[in-house]
C-alpha cells in the first residue's frame, strides 16, 4: 500500500514537499514513481526511482532542475521536494510502486501495481 501525502495551495515560486510511505512490499527493491494528472489531461509520468540506486533519480524535462526525488529506507517513505512551483504543475500527484524485477518501462503506468490515492497541489498565479 501506498499513502501520499502533503499536497496543498503554493503561490507560483514556491515550494511544496510531497511524501509517500510505503507498506507491504519490498521497499529496497522497488521501483517509485510519480505521476501527475491535470484537469482535463491524461496522467502523465513526472519523475521515479529505483530505490537499490537513490543516486540515480529519474525527471521528465519539464520538471528537471526544480524537482528533486529522495528515499528514506528506515521509513519507506519516498519524498518529492518540488522548487519553483509553475501554475501548469497544477494537478493531482499519484506515487506509484513495482518490484525492480519486473519488465517494461518505468516510464509507463503500466509498469506499476502500486498506486497512492492521491494528493492535490494547486499553484496560483
Amino acid at each position: 500500500q501506498l499513502q501520499a501525502s502533503g499536497g496543498g495551495l503554493v503561490q507560483a515560486g514556491g515550494s511544496l514537499t510531497l511524501s509517500c510511505k510505503a507498506s507491504g512490499f519490498n521497499f529496497n527493491d522497488a521501483v517509485i514513481a510519480w505521476f501527475r494528472q491535470a484537469p482535463g489531461k491524461e496522467r502523465e509520468g513526472v519523475s521515479r526511482m529505483i530505490t537499490h540506486l537513490p543516486d540515480e533519480p529519474q525527471y521528465e524535462d519539464f520538471v528537471k532542475g526544480r524537482f528533486t526525488m529522495s528515499h528514506d529506507s528506515a521509513s519507506n517513505t519516498v519524498a518529492l521536494q518540488m522548487n519553483g512551483l509553475k501554475p501548469e504543475d497544477t494537478a493531482v500527484y499519484f506515487c506509484a510502486a513495482s518490484s525492480a524485477r519486473r519488465t517494461g518501462s518505468y516510464r509507463s503506468e503500466r509498469f506499476y501495481d502500486n498506486w497512492g490515492q492521491g494528493t492535490q497541489v494547486t499553484v496560483s498565479s
